[in-house]
């Protein structure tokens, strides 16, 4: 099943462009990778509709879109003062907008079960090399027909640009332009962004303390090379949801499991605590195999701090705004009957520390080298969330069909969360990329986790 490339286009957004620096919230992800999502759209129609139709509108709404986020346009570079880095952009910059055509199976690559991770990357645009001066680019796309099926539209954007908030407002701003083409209705268009970068203070240097702590360990080298091994397992991706009934029934036993009524109501028991409580139970379950029961189990997730902030920042800022959270467990527990009420229960805890004393920020110069500590630990993390309603997100064509985050299959135990497909019902649907023995696993761990509720 080959994916053909049709066209390279550079769009363009003539007007727009300047220099932002980048904050404390930023620099960490400097030396990560792009944030990849494929958004599935039926699109019955032959080939030649949709290059005539349906692209034209879709290159026109790109350029609209990156005129109000138009630091997507340009590159990271250093400063020309050799101290920190900073989002450059002008009248020559443009966003490589790729053109394919599939012939792999729509239904199947857009569907629930495990699927090999490597078809799905045919549908994700790469990120532009850096060009002869230091510095790259921060985002891609790319709009794959399947003649007579369906629409893929891959989006990448570096995770030092933005996070999932603003990666989402970008997106289904484009993808309002391309409904206003259509129906020309203006409301169809998010607000534009916030891009003043000063309302993130950053009064103890934080940014300038983490570069130098990223400086520190890329000046120790690389770490040395695996031996050598028999080759990786093959990676599949699928989803499973968790209806509202569902995350009702968790919600209770986790209240039900505190200790007395007064502990029951200190408990943080949203439908994201019990829906990363339940992945993470899964997922340990799957690998229990190869585990010691004596060892701790950890869980780092991302909670966003625009309105948490003193003052609070924007929600459209454009930009990352995320504090890391650490939880952590003892691995015989997490593995045994009430597993998830007692995974639930810790990160609860670790949500509502937020409001103690220090705020959000509290530790936050340790924050960068708890997530390196982490890193041999394999930790479950968490990717995208439930409130950013990736499934509203509609170019004309109605409602995606489906929409994987690919990029989970970067970090062994990412999990992805999205709001689930049964509009209106407040399911969470949860994606995992995993070798397919334990995916498997996983899987008949999920389903059994359901019928014990």
């Amino acid at each position: 099943m080959a994916t053909r490339i049709l066209d390279r286009l550079a769009v363009a957004a003539h007007g727009a462009g300047g220099v932002l620096p980048l904050t404390f919230f930023d620099v960490p992800w400097i030396f990560t990778g792009p944030v990849e999502r494929v958004f599935f759209y039926p699109y019955p129609h032959p080939a030649h509709q949709f290059t005539s139709t349906l692209l034209p509108r879709l290159v026109s709404a790109l350029s609209a879109a990156l005129r109000q986020f138009y630091p997507l346009l340009g590159r990271v570079r250093p400063c020309a003062d050799g101290d920190g880095y900073e989002f450059c952009s002008g009248d020559g910059d443009a966003v490589q907008l790729t053109v394919a055509q599939s012939d792999d199976d729509f239904e199947d690559l857009s569907g629930d079960g495990p699927r090999d991770v490597a078809r799905l990357y045919s549908l994700v645009p790469r990120l532009p090399p850096p060009g002869d001066y230091e510095g790259f680019a921060l985002a891609a796309v790319q709009v794959t027909v399947f003649p007579g099926r369906g629409v893929a539209v891959g989006v990448s954007i570096h995770h030092v640009a933005c996070d999932d908030s603003s990666y989402m407002h970008f997106v289904k701003t484009w993808a309002g332009h391309c409904r206003v083409a259509i129906a020309g209705t203006e409301e169809a268009v998010p607000a534009p962004p916030f891009l003043d970068r000063g309302v993130v203070r950053d009064p103890d240097g934080l940014a300038a303390r983490t570069l130098d702590e990223m400086r520190q360990l890329a000046a120790s080298g690389p770490p040395p090379p695996p031996p050598p091994g028999p080759p990786p397992p093959k990676l599949v991706i699928a989803s499973f949801t968790l209806a509202r009934a569902c995350i009702d029934k968790l919600k209770q036993r986790v209240a039900s499991n505190a200790k007395d009524a007064a502990a029951a109501g200190a408990v943080h028991c949203s439908a994201f605590t019990v829906a990363c409580a339940f992945a993470w139970a899964c997922l340990a379950r799957a690998g229990a195999a190869a585990g010691d029961e004596g060892d701790r189990a950890h869980l780092l997730f991302s909670v966003e701090c625009r309105r948490r902030l003193a003052p609070p920042v924007p929600q459209g800022y454009l930009g990352n705004c995320l504090r890391p959270c650490f939880v952590e467990v003892a691995t015989r527990d997490l593995l045994a009957a009430d597993g998830v009420a007692t995974a639930a229960a810790a990160i609860g805890a670790s949500i509502r520390a937020l409001d103690d004393a220090g705020g959000v920020m509290a530790g936050a110069e340790g924050w960068f080298q708890k997530i390196l500590s982490l890193v041999p630990r394999r930790p479950m993390s968490v990717g995208g969330s439930p409130r950013y309603g990736v499934y509203d997100t509609d170019f004309g064509l109605g409602r995606p069909s489906k929409v994987e985050l690919v990029s989970i299959d970067k970090t062994p135990g990412t999990v992805s969360l999205a709001e689930g497909t049964d509009e209106g019902q407040r399911g969470i649907e949860v994606g995992v990329v995993l070798p397919e023995a334990e995916m498997a696993r996983f899987a008949s761990c999920f389903s059994d986790g359901l019928l014990q509720l």
